[in-house]
């Protein structure tokens, strides 16, 4: 899985977000309605939530197919959704699915936390082939992602805990993509000066 292939953009973006849509659009259709599974009763969240596992394994397997290589991010998230799905239709409770965002959201202020009490940055072992940034750069950058990944973990839990399942399904599906996309691009360019040009990559590789 390491030698990447050229895959249409527009083609990528669909399958990396087109999961996430399509749990949304399902829910809308069945929130309102209850399912009857082995004389089990289940709600339209936890029969969207269930739904979204496959749905997002044959995007990434056609992704995978088309580019040759998953990221360590989506691997991660897969597992996450595959293991708080199975939670949720196995306890019959939507609460998992709503805390595995938090959890996601933790880990990865975790991973990188700890990556900077060592005084290294593992978002430049991760994101290192996307982008290329001195190593004050990228400490930098894992700071500030590290921050933001847990204000996301602690507005998780204060959505899903206060609001309706209605807001946290709005919120989660565009709210913290959207809020991510912005404090990313920020980065780019307020990091304008850390980045390394095509000429001096090969110079200066990042960790």
């Amino acid at each position: 899985m390491n030698d990447e292939k050229d895959v249409n953009p527009i083609v990528k973006q669909v399958l990396e977000l087109g999961p996430t849509l399509a749990f949304f659009l399902l829910y809308l259709r069945i929130r309102d309605e209850t399912y009857s599974f082995g004389g089990t009763e289940y709600s339209g969240f936890i029969v969207a939530a269930v739904a979204f596992v496959p749905i997002l394994l044959v995007a990434m397997g056609i992704l995978w197919k088309l580019t040759g290589k998953l990221s360590r991010l989506q691997l991660f998230t897969a597992f996450m959704v595959i293991f708080f799905g199975a939670l949720t239709a196995w306890f019959n409770d939507e609460r998992f699915f709503k805390m595995k965002t938090t959890i996601v959201y933790a880990a990865f202020t975790a991973i990188l936390g700890l990556g900077l009490l060592q005084g290294r940055s593992y978002l430049a072992y991760l994101l290192g082939e996307m982008m290329a940034l001195q190593d004050e750069g990228w400490m930098i950058l894992t700071r500030r992602l590290c921050a933001m990944f847990a204000a996301l973990a602690i507005a998780n839990e204060i959505v899903w805990r206060t609001m309706s399942t209605d807001t946290w399904v709005k919120i989660e599906t565009f709210g913290f993509p959207i809020a991510m996309f912005i404090f990313i691009w920020s980065q780019i360019v307020v990091l304008q000066s850390y980045v390394i040009e095509d000429d001096e990559a090969g110079e200066n590789p990042s960790n």
